[in-house]
Protein backbone atom coordinates (compact mmCIF):
# COMPACT_ATOMS: atom_id res chain seq x y z
CA UNK A 1 0.00 0.00 0.00
CA UNK A 2 1.46 3.17 -0.70
CA UNK A 3 1.34 5.85 1.76
CA UNK A 4 -0.36 9.56 0.65
CA UNK A 5 0.80 12.81 2.04
CA UNK A 6 -1.18 15.86 2.30
CA UNK A 7 -0.40 19.14 1.19
CA UNK A 8 0.64 20.29 4.38
CA UNK A 9 3.04 17.29 5.31
CA UNK A 10 4.44 17.65 1.42
CA UNK A 11 5.32 20.93 2.29
CA UNK A 12 6.70 20.24 5.96
CA UNK A 13 8.95 17.82 3.95
CA UNK A 14 9.88 19.90 1.69
CA UNK A 15 10.90 22.60 4.24
CA UNK A 16 12.81 20.17 6.50
CA UNK A 17 14.37 18.51 3.72
CA UNK A 18 15.70 22.56 2.68
CA UNK A 19 16.95 23.20 6.25
CA UNK A 20 18.83 19.75 5.82
CA UNK A 21 20.71 20.95 2.91
CA UNK A 22 21.25 24.25 3.94
CA UNK A 23 23.38 22.25 7.09
CA UNK A 24 25.06 20.08 5.02
CA UNK A 25 25.64 23.17 2.61
CA UNK A 26 27.58 24.88 5.94
CA UNK A 27 29.28 21.50 7.45
CA UNK A 28 30.81 21.43 3.52
CA UNK A 29 31.73 25.08 3.80
CA UNK A 30 33.40 24.94 7.46
CA UNK A 31 35.25 21.93 6.37
CA UNK A 32 36.40 23.92 3.21
CA UNK A 33 37.53 26.40 5.12
CA UNK A 34 39.25 24.40 7.79
CA UNK A 35 41.13 22.56 4.79
CA UNK A 36 42.63 25.43 3.35
CA UNK A 37 43.26 27.42 6.05
CA UNK A 38 45.01 24.58 7.88
CA UNK A 39 46.99 24.02 4.71
CA UNK A 40 47.82 27.37 4.02
CA UNK A 41 49.18 28.39 7.90
CA UNK A 42 50.24 25.37 9.93
CA UNK A 43 53.80 24.43 9.16
CA UNK A 44 54.18 21.40 11.50
CA UNK A 45 52.03 20.50 14.19
CA UNK A 46 52.78 21.02 17.47
CA UNK A 47 51.11 21.51 21.29
CA UNK A 48 50.46 24.94 20.64
CA UNK A 49 49.84 27.47 17.46
CA UNK A 50 52.52 30.34 17.05
CA UNK A 51 51.56 33.79 17.22
CA UNK A 52 52.22 33.88 13.67
CA UNK A 53 49.88 30.58 12.53
CA UNK A 54 47.05 32.05 14.74
CA UNK A 55 47.72 35.38 12.77
CA UNK A 56 47.29 33.56 9.27
CA UNK A 57 44.63 31.08 10.74
CA UNK A 58 42.52 34.23 11.62
CA UNK A 59 43.16 36.41 8.55
CA UNK A 60 42.79 33.38 6.50
CA UNK A 61 39.10 32.89 8.38
CA UNK A 62 37.95 36.96 7.91
CA UNK A 63 38.96 36.76 4.23
CA UNK A 64 37.22 33.46 3.33
CA UNK A 65 34.14 34.74 4.72
CA UNK A 66 34.12 38.21 3.10
CA UNK A 67 34.68 36.56 0.08
CA UNK A 68 32.02 34.48 0.82
CA UNK A 69 29.52 37.29 1.74
CA UNK A 70 30.86 39.03 -1.18
CA UNK A 71 29.19 36.29 -3.85
CA UNK A 72 26.50 36.38 -2.21
CA UNK A 73 25.98 40.00 -1.90
CA UNK A 74 26.80 39.64 -5.68
CA UNK A 75 24.56 36.62 -6.69
CA UNK A 76 21.85 38.76 -4.71
CA UNK A 77 22.30 41.46 -7.19
CA UNK A 78 22.53 39.91 -10.23
CA UNK A 79 19.08 37.53 -9.13
CA UNK A 80 17.31 40.96 -8.18
CA UNK A 81 18.69 42.59 -11.61
CA UNK A 82 17.27 39.95 -13.56
CA UNK A 83 13.78 39.94 -12.41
Amino acid sequence: QQLQFSQQDQRELAQFLEAEQAKARVQETVHSLTDNCWDKCIAKVNNKLSSSEESCLANCVDRFLDTSIFIVKRLEDLRSSNM
